[in-house]
């Protein structure tokens, strides 16, 4: 296993910061990679939570708390946990609007044995992973 690491700054987008990340490591010849570790905070985040269709705005500074997720040839597909100054946790869908206040530490594992892609799955009428083992 291979790593990544990118540092965002004020004002960047996480998801499209992860989304760039994706695209530059694709052109490098990754096929798959995972989120290891993350934190930082932000100043919005934009949360789909389970079984809504789009996202909910949380404006307040926040600490991300977790970070995880997939990266393949067909985008991200990632989920976090933040909490606001009282604590207050909040988890979902990662969307665009996530915008970094201060920093955020994203570690990423590479997977050069792997190559990661998403279909259309019958049973949940979603886009799903699809994992292949890759000979070498």
């Amino acid at each position: 296993m291979q790593a990544h690491v990118l540092r965002m700054k004020p004002g960047d987008d996480l998801r499209g910061a992860l989304e760039a990340a994706c695209r530059e490591l694709l052109a490098g010849g990754v096929q798959a990679a995972c989120v290891v570790s993350a934190v930082g905070s932000l100043s919005c985040a934009v949360l789909r939570y389970a079984d809504q269709p789009g996202g909910t705005t949380w404006a307040v500074p926040l600490e991300l708390l977790t970070l995880s997720g997939t990266l393949s040839r067909d985008g991200v597909h990632l989920h976090a946990s933040v909490a606001d100054g009282q604590g207050e946790v909040r988890g979902g869908h990662v969307m665009r609007g996530c915008t970094v206040r201060t920093t955020a530490e994203v570690v990423l594992a590479l997977l050069p044995g792997w190559q990661f892609g998403r279909e259309p799955d019958a049973a949940t009428g979603f886009m799903e992973l699809v994992a292949v083992r890759r000979p070498g």
